[in-house]
């Protein structure tokens, strides 16, 4: 026991990686909280709605994300070091992200009105004509999707730049879950906000795919690697393809297909091609996956202070 306390002491950034797990693992994120990443999220809803429109807009929203993202490593770099283990906390969503997708189980166990309202907390998409099957699919495609948004990805830069990756990070995937669309609205005014998010996702999405298929292997109905590189590359985004595909290869099922955002029809391949009804035994497996995903990540990035 000595000599953990002594690496704790000795590895602050560990230190800090565990605290802001287990209070993650604790709290999830609770409503009476305030949360940095939504105060992220208001300051670019902010500028958004002052920049996005007129002309230059490609440029007006290069500029907002560029000088958002330095000041926000800046402002991560500068504050004491008793700081980490909250910042960690407030970048990290595992728990808050299984017992969403849960409850979005839960609400379609009651109606399909109240699967469709709880699953809009978590997709983009227009939800209002889902069958009860697409919103389960879009909630497990937004639980292996931010398993690596969520969880991976803010611990993989947190191991390459520390804390003030880990919130740059976070920052980046706002800004790309709120102007990242190719729609007519944020084509131009997105387009380098989304770009940055595939370069800053490119490892980690892979790297989350490999895991779930690593700790899944027990419940896995498809060979993993073979279907991973089929269908991984398929997705319209870069790296979303990945941890979807992982997870539909476990469990033998298929997601993507055509959407409705902000009232256009926006078209994704097939990932996967089983279409057969997704059930709470579904719910269950991908859940542990998750769970055990977000376990190995966190041991692999310990591991980086440990040697």
């Amino acid at each position: 026991m000595d000599r953990i306390v002594d690496v704790l002491a000795a590895h602050w950034q560990l230190a800090s990686l565990l605290a802001g797990w287990m209070l993650d693992m604790l709290l999830g994120d609770p409503a009476w909280l305030p949360h940095p990443v939504v105060g992220i999220g208001r300051w670019i809803g902010f500028w958004e709605h002052r920049l996005n429109r007129g002309t230059h807009r490609r440029l007006k929203g290069a500029l907002l994300v560029t000088l958002t993202l330095v000041l926000l490593f800046l402002l991560a770099w500068l504050l004491p070091r008793w700081t980490a283990p909250l910042l960690v906390f407030f970048c990290l969503a595992g728990r808050t992200l299984r017992r969403e997708v849960a409850m979005v189980f839960e609400a379609l166990d009651r109606s399909l009105d109240d699967g469709r309202r709880q699953v809009a907390r978590i997709v983009g998409r227009d939800t209002g004509a889902l069958t009860a099957q697409e919103v389960r699919t879009a909630a497990l495609e937004t639980l292996s999707e931010n398993l690596s948004d969520g969880m991976v990805a803010p611990l993989f830069w947190y191991a390459l730049l520390g804390v003030p990756g880990m919130v740059v990070y976070k920052a980046v995937n706002t800004f790309d879950s709120m102007v990242g669309y190719r729609t007519e609205r944020y084509r131009a005014f997105g387009c380098w906000a989304a770009r940055i998010d595939d370069v800053a996702n490119y490892i980690p999405a892979r790297l989350t795919a490999l895991l779930m298929l690593a700790v899944g292997r027990r419940w896995a109905r498809r060979p993993g690697l073979s279907f991973l590189f089929r269908y991984g590359p398929q997705h319209a985004s870069p790296n979303s393809g990945w941890p979807e595909a992982a997870l539909a290869s476990l469990l033998d099922c298929r997601f993507g297909g055509t959407h409705d955002y902000f009232g256009q029809q926006v078209a994704k391949p097939y990932i996967g091609d089983n279409p057969r009804l997704l059930d709470r035994h579904d719910l269950r497996v991908s859940l542990r996956v998750a769970w055990l995903t977000e376990t190995a990540a966190i041991l692999l990035v310990a591991l980086r202070w440990l040697w």
